[in-house]
């Protein structure tokens, strides 16, 4: 029963913190969170450009390596 107890006590004080924590936050504003988002995507993009050039060069490389040790 004491553990009961307990549990209840601890869920308790774990809500009351999570409240007060809760109150302490700063949100961002609608310009912040366009901006961050705009960075994002362009990044996402960025970052499939720079990927989609590597995969491309690194399989070129193995196709000519390949067909280098296929024709021997």
């Amino acid at each position: 029963m004491a553990d009961v107890k307990k549990w209840f006590q601890d869920t308790k004080d774990y809500i009351n913190e999570l409240k007060l924590e809760m109150k302490r936050v700063t949100w961002p504003n609608r310009k912040q969170v366009e901006g961050t988002t705009a960075v994002v995507i362009f990044s996402v993009f960025a970052f499939a450009g720079y990927f989609w050039v590597v995969d491309g060069i690194l399989s070129s490389g193995v196709t000519h390596v390949l067909k280098f040790f296929a024709s021997k």
